[in-house]
Protein backbone atom coordinates (compact mmCIF):
# COMPACT_ATOMS: atom_id res chain seq x y z
CA UNK A 1 0.00 0.00 0.00
CA UNK A 2 1.27 3.51 -0.87
CA UNK A 3 0.66 5.83 2.07
CA UNK A 4 1.17 9.68 1.42
CA UNK A 5 2.09 11.56 -1.84
CA UNK A 6 3.15 9.49 -4.53
CA UNK A 7 4.11 10.17 -8.51
CA UNK A 8 4.23 7.68 -11.03
CA UNK A 9 6.42 8.18 -14.83
CA UNK A 10 5.69 6.29 -17.45
CA UNK A 11 7.93 6.28 -20.70
CA UNK A 12 6.25 6.06 -23.70
CA UNK A 13 7.30 3.76 -26.64
CA UNK A 14 6.76 3.21 -29.82
CA UNK A 15 7.92 7.09 -31.04
CA UNK A 16 9.75 6.87 -34.11
CA UNK A 17 12.50 9.60 -35.79
CA UNK A 18 10.98 13.27 -35.71
CA UNK A 19 11.73 15.53 -38.43
CA UNK A 20 10.88 18.61 -39.62
CA UNK A 21 7.68 19.46 -40.04
CA UNK A 22 6.39 16.53 -37.95
CA UNK A 23 3.10 16.86 -35.54
CA UNK A 24 4.63 15.54 -32.43
CA UNK A 25 1.05 15.86 -30.77
CA UNK A 26 0.15 13.32 -33.43
CA UNK A 27 2.89 11.07 -32.71
CA UNK A 28 2.48 10.92 -29.02
CA UNK A 29 -0.96 10.37 -29.19
CA UNK A 30 -0.84 7.36 -31.70
CA UNK A 31 2.21 6.28 -29.70
CA UNK A 32 -0.05 6.32 -26.40
CA UNK A 33 -2.91 4.55 -28.24
CA UNK A 34 -0.52 1.58 -29.66
CA UNK A 35 0.72 1.12 -26.23
CA UNK A 36 -2.35 1.31 -24.19
CA UNK A 37 -1.55 3.74 -21.99
CA UNK A 38 -4.71 5.65 -21.22
CA UNK A 39 -4.07 9.32 -19.58
CA UNK A 40 -5.79 11.11 -17.03
CA UNK A 41 -6.39 15.09 -16.16
CA UNK A 42 -3.17 16.47 -14.86
CA UNK A 43 -0.77 14.29 -16.52
CA UNK A 44 2.35 16.29 -17.06
CA UNK A 45 4.24 15.33 -20.62
CA UNK A 46 7.78 15.37 -20.26
CA UNK A 47 9.03 15.80 -23.90
CA UNK A 48 12.78 15.92 -24.65
CA UNK A 49 13.97 19.30 -25.95
CA UNK A 50 15.81 17.33 -29.18
CA UNK A 51 12.69 16.26 -30.95
CA UNK A 52 11.01 19.68 -30.39
CA UNK A 53 14.25 21.11 -32.52
CA UNK A 54 14.05 18.35 -34.60
CA UNK A 55 9.95 18.73 -35.53
CA UNK A 56 11.08 22.82 -35.71
CA UNK A 57 13.61 22.53 -38.10
CA UNK A 58 15.77 23.91 -35.41
CA UNK A 59 18.77 21.60 -37.17
CA UNK A 60 22.16 23.05 -38.86
CA UNK A 61 24.35 21.68 -41.88
CA UNK A 62 27.72 22.12 -40.77
CA UNK A 63 28.41 22.11 -44.07
CA UNK A 64 26.76 24.81 -44.59
CA UNK A 65 29.06 26.95 -41.90
CA UNK A 66 31.76 29.19 -42.22
CA UNK A 67 33.98 29.28 -39.18
CA UNK A 68 35.18 32.50 -38.11
CA UNK A 69 38.33 33.36 -37.26
CA UNK A 70 37.65 32.64 -34.13
CA UNK A 71 35.95 29.63 -33.54
CA UNK A 72 38.67 28.02 -36.09
CA UNK A 73 41.40 29.04 -33.71
CA UNK A 74 39.78 28.04 -30.43
CA UNK A 75 38.93 24.55 -32.52
CA UNK A 76 41.89 23.80 -33.69
CA UNK A 77 43.57 25.07 -30.05
CA UNK A 78 41.23 22.06 -28.61
CA UNK A 79 40.57 19.41 -30.82
CA UNK A 80 36.94 20.78 -31.76
CA UNK A 81 34.94 20.80 -35.01
CA UNK A 82 35.74 24.80 -36.27
CA UNK A 83 32.12 24.61 -37.25
CA UNK A 84 30.38 23.63 -34.68
CA UNK A 85 32.41 26.42 -32.42
CA UNK A 86 30.89 28.59 -34.80
CA UNK A 87 27.51 27.55 -34.43
CA UNK A 88 27.94 27.48 -30.83
CA UNK A 89 29.40 31.52 -31.00
CA UNK A 90 26.59 32.41 -32.61
CA UNK A 91 23.97 30.95 -30.37
CA UNK A 92 25.78 32.59 -27.52
CA UNK A 93 24.32 36.06 -26.21
CA UNK A 94 27.85 35.75 -23.43
CA UNK A 95 30.50 33.65 -23.00
CA UNK A 96 31.03 32.97 -19.70
CA UNK A 97 33.81 30.03 -20.08
CA UNK A 98 35.93 29.18 -22.85
CA UNK A 99 38.29 27.28 -21.35
CA UNK A 100 40.00 23.15 -21.53
CA UNK A 101 38.06 22.87 -24.38
CA UNK A 102 34.54 23.58 -22.79
CA UNK A 103 32.62 26.78 -24.22
CA UNK A 104 30.42 27.51 -21.14
CA UNK A 105 27.70 30.78 -22.57
CA UNK A 106 24.21 32.11 -22.18
CA UNK A 107 21.67 32.05 -24.03
CA UNK A 108 19.24 34.03 -25.90
CA UNK A 109 16.88 32.88 -23.38
CA UNK A 110 19.18 33.58 -20.28
CA UNK A 111 20.32 29.64 -19.82
CA UNK A 112 23.64 29.30 -18.93
CA UNK A 113 24.73 25.95 -20.27
CA UNK A 114 27.40 23.96 -22.06
CA UNK A 115 28.03 25.01 -26.07
CA UNK A 116 24.76 27.47 -25.40
CA UNK A 117 22.73 24.09 -26.12
CA UNK A 118 24.01 23.13 -29.27
CA UNK A 119 24.15 19.32 -29.89
CA UNK A 120 25.63 16.60 -31.95
CA UNK A 121 24.13 13.70 -30.03
CA UNK A 122 21.10 11.76 -31.78
CA UNK A 123 20.99 13.15 -35.15
CA UNK A 124 22.71 12.16 -38.38
CA UNK A 125 26.45 12.89 -39.13
CA UNK A 126 27.29 16.14 -40.20
CA UNK A 127 24.09 17.80 -38.07
CA UNK A 128 23.37 19.61 -34.78
CA UNK A 129 20.79 20.49 -32.91
CA UNK A 130 19.85 24.25 -31.50
CA UNK A 131 17.34 25.10 -28.94
CA UNK A 132 14.00 26.18 -29.96
CA UNK A 133 13.38 29.48 -30.35
CA UNK A 134 10.76 30.11 -27.67
CA UNK A 135 10.41 27.01 -25.81
CA UNK A 136 7.91 28.19 -23.60
CA UNK A 137 5.78 28.38 -26.61
CA UNK A 138 6.89 25.22 -28.30
CA UNK A 139 5.94 23.65 -25.17
CA UNK A 140 2.24 25.80 -25.12
CA UNK A 141 1.25 24.56 -28.70
CA UNK A 142 2.32 21.09 -28.01
CA UNK A 143 0.43 21.65 -24.55
CA UNK A 144 -2.96 23.40 -26.89
CA UNK A 145 -2.52 20.22 -29.52
CA UNK A 146 -2.23 17.22 -26.90
CA UNK A 147 -5.44 18.34 -25.18
CA UNK A 148 -7.08 18.90 -28.42
CA UNK A 149 -6.30 14.93 -29.25
CA UNK A 150 -6.77 13.44 -25.78
CA UNK A 151 -9.90 15.58 -24.36
CA UNK A 152 -8.25 16.64 -21.09
CA UNK A 153 -6.34 19.40 -19.47
CA UNK A 154 -2.00 18.46 -19.58
CA UNK A 155 0.73 20.00 -18.93
CA UNK A 156 3.85 20.03 -20.78
CA UNK A 157 7.14 20.54 -19.71
CA UNK A 158 10.17 20.75 -22.76
CA UNK A 159 13.31 19.57 -21.30
CA UNK A 160 16.75 19.50 -21.78
CA UNK A 161 20.17 18.39 -20.14
CA UNK A 162 22.30 20.69 -18.34
CA UNK A 163 25.51 20.24 -16.13
CA UNK A 164 25.57 21.96 -12.62
CA UNK A 165 28.08 23.67 -10.87
CA UNK A 166 29.89 22.26 -8.21
CA UNK A 167 28.21 18.87 -8.78
CA UNK A 168 29.38 16.19 -10.82
CA UNK A 169 26.83 14.26 -13.55
CA UNK A 170 24.48 16.43 -15.54
CA UNK A 171 20.28 16.58 -15.07
CA UNK A 172 17.11 17.45 -16.85
CA UNK A 173 15.75 20.34 -16.86
CA UNK A 174 12.93 22.57 -17.75
CA UNK A 175 13.45 24.38 -20.90
CA UNK A 176 9.86 25.39 -21.51
CA UNK A 177 6.84 25.03 -19.95
CA UNK A 178 3.21 24.82 -20.39
CA UNK A 179 -0.21 24.42 -17.90
CA UNK A 180 2.33 23.92 -15.06
CA UNK A 181 3.86 26.20 -12.05
CA UNK A 182 7.39 26.24 -12.20
CA UNK A 183 8.23 27.04 -8.53
CA UNK A 184 6.16 25.94 -5.32
CA UNK A 185 6.83 28.80 -2.88
CA UNK A 186 7.54 27.68 0.79
CA UNK A 187 8.23 31.07 2.08
CA UNK A 188 6.02 31.87 5.02
CA UNK A 189 5.35 28.77 5.88
CA UNK A 190 6.41 27.10 9.24
CA UNK A 191 8.55 23.49 9.60
CA UNK A 192 7.07 21.12 11.70
CA UNK A 193 8.82 22.68 15.02
CA UNK A 194 6.71 25.94 13.83
CA UNK A 195 9.89 27.94 12.57
CA UNK A 196 9.20 30.29 9.55
CA UNK A 197 10.45 29.58 6.13
CA UNK A 198 12.35 32.67 4.54
CA UNK A 199 13.93 31.31 0.85
CA UNK A 200 12.85 28.37 0.09
CA UNK A 201 11.55 27.79 -2.81
CA UNK A 202 11.70 24.66 -4.81
CA UNK A 203 11.96 24.22 -8.47
CA UNK A 204 9.16 21.71 -9.11
CA UNK A 205 9.21 21.86 -13.01
CA UNK A 206 13.26 20.69 -13.23
CA UNK A 207 12.54 18.25 -10.04
CA UNK A 208 9.56 16.41 -12.41
CA UNK A 209 12.00 16.95 -15.52
CA UNK A 210 15.17 15.50 -13.82
CA UNK A 211 12.24 12.51 -12.66
CA UNK A 212 11.31 11.87 -15.65
CA UNK A 213 15.02 11.39 -18.06
CA UNK A 214 15.45 8.37 -15.27
CA UNK A 215 12.57 6.44 -17.43
CA UNK A 216 13.75 8.34 -20.55
CA UNK A 217 17.13 7.96 -21.12
CA UNK A 218 19.20 8.81 -23.61
CA UNK A 219 19.57 6.90 -25.88
CA UNK A 220 16.56 4.51 -25.88
CA UNK A 221 14.17 6.26 -28.45
CA UNK A 222 12.19 7.37 -25.73
CA UNK A 223 11.47 11.21 -25.93
CA UNK A 224 7.77 11.32 -23.91
CA UNK A 225 7.22 10.53 -20.64
CA UNK A 226 4.19 10.83 -18.72
CA UNK A 227 3.95 11.83 -15.06
CA UNK A 228 1.19 11.29 -12.71
CA UNK A 229 0.76 12.80 -9.77
CA UNK A 230 1.76 16.23 -9.80
CA UNK A 231 -1.32 17.62 -10.64
CA UNK A 232 -1.39 19.85 -7.15
CA UNK A 233 1.15 22.21 -9.13
CA UNK A 234 -0.78 22.70 -12.42
CA UNK A 235 -1.21 26.12 -13.62
CA UNK A 236 -0.12 29.05 -15.77
CA UNK A 237 3.76 29.06 -15.73
CA UNK A 238 6.51 29.55 -18.08
CA UNK A 239 10.10 28.36 -17.39
CA UNK A 240 11.58 31.99 -17.82
CA UNK A 241 10.38 32.34 -14.72
CA UNK A 242 12.97 29.53 -13.59
CA UNK A 243 16.18 32.06 -14.83
CA UNK A 244 17.54 33.96 -12.10
CA UNK A 245 17.77 37.47 -12.94
CA UNK A 246 20.73 39.01 -13.09
CA UNK A 247 20.51 41.33 -10.43
CA UNK A 248 19.73 38.36 -7.99
CA UNK A 249 22.87 36.58 -9.63
CA UNK A 250 25.53 36.49 -7.16
CA UNK A 251 28.09 34.50 -9.62
CA UNK A 252 27.97 37.35 -12.22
Amino acid sequence: MIVGRALQIFAVPGIPEIVEGADLAAIFADALAAARMATEAGDVFVVAQKVVSKAEGAVVRLADVTPSDRAAAWANTHGKDAATVEIVLRESTRIVRMERGVIISETRHGFVCANAGVDSSNVPPGRVTLLPRDPDASASRLRDAMMSRLGHAAAVIVADTFGRPWREGVVNVAIGIAGLQPLDDWRGRSDRFGRRMHSTIVAVADEIASAAELVMGKTMGTPLAVVRGAAQWTGNGSAATLVRPATMDMFR
